[in-house]
């Protein structure tokens, strides 16, 4: 088993990159779900909720028939020197795809709770599409995308049965906290499991609370600029 220091650099390291590029996908994905409408927004929701619903063990099953050496993406990254199963990459991966699904949700609620009439009175004002979302959208729905951000994360950091099929348990490579913790019970080291397991618990619990105010705080200072922008629309 790694240091401690290892597996905590490794565990923030993975959380923190699948979180950091869930946040152009989930922004994306959130905005068609809410935004459009058409015969393939049942089966991209499908798609996006899956891993949700799925085991963990058959989502990382899946990514690594797709991204391992003879899946079709692994064969076509081979060329480029890139290779996904059994590396911290992969770890990645599994973390983002297991997270997805809780970073996109409440990114779509509050998209679908902005006023579209305020959208609308942007294009009516010659508004494109690119700046409306950017000036209106994404800033009223905020606190889902902080949400959302939060949640992938405390995610991304409790993630074991996707990551383990997709990257391994690789000291000091591929081992986060939760599999430092499968390794230490599976070794007989109790001592260092309770100690993995109240670091991983006391981390949940910052998590949680931070998620808690930050959504609170965004939820009601959100309501003045509706209000306001709404009044001005009238006017």
């Amino acid at each position: 088993m790694a240091s401690l220091v290892d597996i905590l650099r490794i565990s923030l390291m993975v959380a923190g990159g699948a979180t950091l590029l869930l946040i152009p996908i989930s922004l994306a994905l959130a905005w068609l779900l809410s935004h459009r409408r058409g015969w393939w927004r049942g089966p991209l929701e499908i798609l996006v909720t899956l891993p949700l619903v799925l085991p963990p063990t058959v989502t990382g099953f899946g990514l690594l028939l797709l991204f391992g050496r003879y899946g079709p993406f692994g064969r076509l990254l081979a060329p480029l020197g890139l290779e996904v199963a059994f590396t911290a990459g992969g770890a990645v991966l599994a973390c983002l795809v297991v997270a997805l699904p809780l970073a996109v949700r409440p990114l779509v609620v509050a998209m679908g709770g902005v006023d579209p009439n305020l959208e609308k009175a942007a294009r009516t004002l010659g508004a494109g599409e690119w700046r409306i979302f950017w000036d209106i959208t994404l800033p009223l729905s905020l606190h889902g995308l902080v949400a959302g951000v939060l949640l992938a994360f405390a995610r991304s950091l409790g993630e074991f049965g996707a990551t383990i099929i997709v990257a391994g348990n690789i000291p000091g490579l591929t081992q986060t906290l939760p599999l430092a913790i499968y390794t230490a019970i599976t070794t007989g080291d109790d001592r260092g499991a309770l100690l993995l397991t109240l670091i991983s618990v006391g981390l949940a619990v910052v998590l949680v609370l931070v998620l808690a105010r930050v959504e609170g705080s965004l939820v009601a200072t959100a309501s003045t600029p509706v209000s306001r922008t709404g009044g001005e629309g009238r006017s």
